[in-house]
């Protein structure tokens, strides 16, 4: 089972869109290239031809982003709803917010939390309008847990 620190959350709410962007410029590099050829030899249809096919791929590659946009916006309305809530079951239980694991990076209702430093586990039970909770104790089947936590030099993962 995989846990997360608030840290983690906090710090991993934007995708890695490096990849993507340099696509995006270099087809669009590529087709003011063979925009400027065609603009040269008119006779020469291929330059034409893989202008338009450039052009296609800085639209696909322009939707991809923006399929990732909008997936970043609705992780990011969803993170701002664990982050208070994981500030709260660390304010009720008198302990630091970086002793609180979260099995999700999303508020649902049944995830488990971790109290690391009480080594105790609890399920999340939300109310209808997602203002009050409940905390059952749980007990986990299988007592190896993966946490992601982030520091400062970047990501790093523990084993419990």
């Amino acid at each position: 089972m995989t846990f997360y620190t608030l840290k983690y959350i906090q710090n991993n709410q934007n995708a890695d869109k490096a990849i993507l962007y340099g696509l995006m410029l270099i087809a669009a590099f590529a087709m003011i290239i063979f925009t400027l050829l065609y603009l040269h030899n008119r006779f020469a249809t291929r330059y034409r031809d893989l202008g338009i096919i450039t052009l296609l791929f800085l639209m696909l590659f322009a939707g991809t982003q923006y399929e990732k946009y909008t997936q970043v916006n609705t992780q990011k309305s969803q993170a701002t709803q664990i982050i208070p809530f994981i500030k709260s079951v660390a304010k009720d239980e008198g302990i630091k917010d970086s002793d609180v694991l979260v099995n999700s990076t999303n508020l649902v209702d049944g995830m488990i939390i971790r109290i690391d430093s009480k080594d105790i586990d609890y399920q999340l039970n939300l109310n209808d309008d997602r203002n009050t909770y409940t905390l059952t104790q749980a007990h986990v089947i299988d007592h190896k847990v993966e946490v992601k936590n982030q520091n400062a030099a970047g990501l790093y993962t523990t084993f419990h």
